[in-house]
């Protein structure tokens, strides 16, 4: 039983959590499983498929009325207040818990020259690939780890159809900073600035447009220098 389970044993349906575990006596046998008596006012049901061996035809062949059982709580339906509940521990994974880009780490259980396969908790081993072990080029898979090792990881790819899991051991690389370019605005043409010129009654007017759209030119250059300036050191 978990530390939590212990200090703190559920007395109600609405206690209950998925994956929990708790200590029940078996009180009615029936054709597609068992109930049993997990100390919250309703029995729950452990169907004939989750007596942790296949192919089970007679229920009384795994548990008998009166028996004390270590159980894992499946699912609770909240509408009806009905348990389902297991003898076999959940994973610590499920499909839906893992997701790409998520550390995880577990104990190499075989090793093939294709690669490694690791157990994370989840329902199956996943697999790290020859490729994936390092940044640099490994030739065999026991340059890396050996089975009994334990090996941190990240998770690469997640095929809940073909209940396969892609893991790398490979360094994280953070995209690079996108720098946008500052637009510049069209400078005015020889043409321009002399209508400009003529159009304006006051004497100098000319230079002052001049000088004026010189400086913000500059300025906007000064800027965009500063931005890569301080995304360069940022990254240095």
């Amino acid at each position: 039983m978990s530390e939590e389970t212990a200090t703190s044993v559920p007395t109600t349906v609405g206690e209950l959590q998925p994956k929990m575990e708790l200590k029940g006596t078996v009180k009615r046998l029936e054709l597609y499983g068992a109930f049993v008596d997990i100390g919250v006012g309703q029995d729950a049901l452990l169907h004939i498929s989750q007596l942790g061996k296949p192919n089970v035809r007679n229920v009384g062949d795994i548990v008998k009325e009166g028996d004390e059982v270590t159980v894992y709580v499946l699912k609770i339906h909240a509408d009806t207040g009905r348990v389902a509940i297991s003898l076999v521990k959940p994973p610590d994974f499920t499909w839906d818990d893992l997701k790409e880009g998520q550390t995880v780490s577990g104990k190499v259980v075989r090793m093939e020259n294709f690669g490694l396969f690791v157990d994370i908790g989840a329902e199956r081993p996943a697999m790290i690939h020859v490729s994936e072990l390092s940044d640099n080029f490994v030739n065999s898979p026991s340059d890396i780890a050996k089975v009994g090792d334990t090996v941190a990881a990240r998770v690469l790819r997640v095929n809940s159809k073909k209940r396969q899991i892609d893991l790398t051991m490979k360094t994280e690389v953070e995209p690079a900073p996108v720098i946008e370019d500052v637009p510049e605005e069209a400078v005015p043409t020889a043409m321009e600035l002399a209508l400009r010129g003529a159009m304006d009654d006051k004497k100098g007017g000319r230079d002052r447009r001049e000088n004026k759209e010189r400086e913000r030119r500059e300025k906007m250059s000064r800027e965009r220098d500063d931005i890569i300036a301080r995304t360069l050191r940022s990254h240095s």
